[in-house]
């Protein structure tokens, strides 16, 4: 579904609207992440049970905006197979910037051994988008947040996708639906984006056990968690030179859902 079909859902007639100032209270920086895979059709039933609970942000009266991402890794791609080996204790580095906004950060994501998410970001001027490393302020805050030293780490692979966020009406807890994913590997020189079609990945992120009208709706419509990085995903669709066992299973996985 394009950025413009995706924009212009009859569903959006219906739904109230949050700005993008309004969302900064909802930031849960300190979270609890649930995820799950769905197609695109289940999505837009997802869209249209959650219009009585849920607001959607808004910017400039755009409802579905474009995210580039770029995930950084050492060279043996440490961050990555941490993940993939299952340690429950890890670290991504990227920088990100929000298309509509024309706003870049540099962002440390770590996931605890509880299951919770803490992020830290700072904003850079996107022309450091590529190498973070040489804009001072950056560097400053790899060397006190991250856990691996700045010129350890360098480009590894492109994530660019169009990201719906809702918020419940309590404001506690915040939805992100991404579409229209393409992964693009950085050190594979003339490498193409690569993807799987309608792939859709929601992501539940809560702060604290309070109740949550989306996780109804999930078990309403049949979908059930599903645990995936979309870093590990690009990397395992795009790079064959990294251990991928366990995130082939996976890829298998989502294209069954998919096309369930």
């Amino acid at each position: 579904m394009t950025y413009e079909q995706l924009n212009t859902l009859p569903v959006w007639q219906n739904m109230p609207t949050i700005t993008l100032d309004e969302m900064s209270a909802i930031k849960l920086m300190n979270r609890v992440d649930t995820k799950y895979v769905m197609s695109e059709e289940k999505c837009m039933q997802l869209l249209e049970r959650a219009v009585g609970d849920y607001s959607v942000q808004i910017i400039d009266d755009v409802r579905a905006c474009r995210y580039s991402t770029l995930y950084y890794d050492t060279p043996e791609w440490e961050m990555y197979t941490v993940h993939h080996n299952r340690r429950l204790t890890r670290q991504k580095i990227r920088t990100r910037t929000y298309v509509e906004t024309d706003v870049t950060f540099i962002e440390v994501k770590n996931k605890t051994n509880t299951g919770r998410t803490k992020k830290k970001r700072i904003k850079i001027p996107e022309d450091y988008f590529y190498n973070v490393a040489e804009h001072d302020e950056a560097l400053a805050f790899l060397k006190e947040r991250a856990a691996y030293a700045p010129e350890s780490i360098s480009p590894s692979l492109t994530t660019q996708f169009t990201r719906i966020t809702l918020v419940n009406h309590a404001h506690t807890e915040r939805l992100t639906i991404d579409l229209n994913l393409a992964f693009c590997n950085m050190r594979e020189e003339g490498a193409e984006p690569t993807g799987i079609e309608r792939l859709v990945i929601v992501e539940l992120k809560q702060d604290g056990l309070c109740y949550s009208p989306m996780k109804q709706i999930l078990l309403d419509l049949r979908v059930k968690r599903f645990k995936v990085s979309k870093y590990c995903l690009g990397m395992a669709l795009s790079n064959d030179k990294i251990k991928r066992n366990r995130f082939k299973d996976k890829i298998r996985k989502i294209r069954k859902i998919i096309n369930t």
